[in-house]
């Protein structure tokens, strides 16, 4: 797999609301008699209600993964041909999901079923649906030992909500990609920008934009205009709070900064920032920006290294700086995540497993392949040489350090929303950038429609 593919499955949006997979979903709950109920699953009592996990790692466990198996086999089938020598008498079968549209759907359907994987690679999204209704193990309770490897801001933010809404820990962070801003410096040098000290808030970016617009008077542009590539996560960095802390209302209206943002959004957008076909576009900057049509690229590392195998003279004229955070501090993004089915028959195995897997050796063992750019989140692999000794003035090396450097002090997370609340906010910011809207009406009517569809679940 290439980078631009990994960033997909690290970034891909999901399109099924999360309560349209049916019906039969309930938390655990347990009988005398050994077993327990997860809805329709009979399940190991163990496995769900107070109590540390326990039993023989031994036994037969599948372990699923999104669109990994085809460049990193070798990889993955060496993490289980060591666990399994580490461990005789245990089998692990390695099966690898699409990662498309409907994973969300497929994996709840799965576990409605009672066939979810033992071991599964999950994306926020799906994680949520899947512990609202109790098929993820609570690794907090079951192994209270669990949050010790990883940065603390990674483990902090990593937390779902359960059918009562108690914040919950279901989820091991595994992989995340960073952010950080890429940029033509030639570009931003003729607008009279210096590359070299990158604005330190958004607004300050902005202005920059601004600047371009100017400069290059429709020969090239600044960014795409498309605000979904921007929605929430430009509000985390502003630290506007998108929905309350319980996830069930919108509150970004009441932040006049919000207001604010799309106002700038739409002056953005009048004066040519933008070009004015990639409003709707679902094209990320990755290739205007290798062909040299606009000044800045995607936030994700893993573009660097694209931009350098596709576009060598634009890789020349590459910068990368430090993505502005305000006041809010160093944000980690949103990483894949590595979870223990509730209903698996062989839950031990299939924790200790999960534990192995994203251990510091194996992050650290996975992140050097030279086909992929990730960043694990355990605090020993990011202490590591390969993420801080970088030397040398080449993008690559420099984006590789810096987002290391950022997950090793990480403060913040990103909010996560379903697709469909972010599509009702970004079609009203849309109509504002157009100028059907004022930025305080949009802003208004796109929190009573997000508020529409939370109070339906989704």
């Amino acid at each position: 797999m290439r980078a631009r593919r990994l960033t997909r499955s690290l970034t891909c949006l999901v399109v099924v609301s999360l309560t349209a997979a049916g019906c039969g979903l309930s938390g655990g709950s347990s009988s005398g008699d050994g077993e327990a109920a997860v809805g329709n699953c009979k399940v190991d009592k163990g496995n769900v209600g107070s109590g540390k996990l326990s039993g023989d790692i031994k036994g037969k466990i599948t372990f699923q993964t999104t669109n990994l198996k085809k460049d990193f086999g070798g990889f993955f089938n060496g993490v289980i041909k060591a666990f399994e020598k580490a461990h005789p008498g245990t089998k692990v079968k390695w099966i690898d999901d699409p990662g498309d549209a409907t994973f969300t759907q497929r994996n709840v359907a799965d576990a409605q079923g009672c066939t979810l994987p033992d071991v599964i690679n999950l994306n926020a999204e799906t994680a949520t649906a899947l512990t609202k209704h109790g098929y993820l193990l609570n690794l907090g309770t079951k192994d209270p030992s669990s949050a010790k490897p990883f940065v603390p801001a990674f483990w902090k933010s990593s937390t779902m909500k359960d059918a009562k809404g108690a914040s919950v820990h279901t989820v091991f962070p595994w992989y995340t990609g960073g952010v950080l801003l890429t940029y033509n410096t030639s570009m931003l040098k003729k607008a009279g920008i210096d590359p070299a000290n990158p604005p330190k808030t958004i607004f300050g970016l902005f202005a920059d934009y601004e600047k371009i617009a100017k400069s290059a008077k429709g020969k090239y542009y600044a960014t795409m205009a498309n605000p979904i590539w921007r929605i929430p996560a430009d509000w985390d960095q502003m630290d506007i709070k998108t929905v309350s802390a319980d996830g069930k209302t919108a509150t970004f209206a009441d932040d006049p900064r919000t207001t604010q943002w799309v106002t700038w959004m739409a002056k953005l957008y009048k004066q040519g920032a933008m070009p004015k076909d990639s409003l709707s576009s679902s094209n990320d900057p990755s290739t205007p920006y290798s062909q040299g049509q606009v000044a800045y690229g995607s936030t994700n590392p893993s573009f660097v290294r694209f931009v350098k195998q596709n576009s060598p003279s634009v890789y020349d004229k590459t910068g990368v700086g430090q993505q502005p955070f305000d006041a809010l501090g160093h944000t980690t993004g949103a990483p894949q995540y590595i979870s223990v089915a509730s209903t698996s028959k062989n839950a031990p195995t299939a924790l200790a497993f999960a534990k192995f897997l994203t251990n510091a050796e194996n992050q650290t063992a996975w992140c050097k392949d030279p086909n992929v750019v990730i960043f694990p989140t355990t605090s020993a692999s990011l202490d590591d040489p390969f993420f801080q000794n970088a030397t040398g003035d080449d993008p690559f090396a420099q984006a590789r350090k810096l987002v290391a450097e950022q997950l090793k002090t990480a403060t913040a997370y990103q909010t996560v929303i379903s697709p469909a609340v972010q599509k009702a906010i970004v079609s009203q910011v849309q109509l504002a950038m157009q100028g059907k809207k004022s930025p305080e009406q949009a802003v208004k009517d796109a929190q009573e429609k997000a508020n529409e569809l939370l109070k339906q679940g989704g």
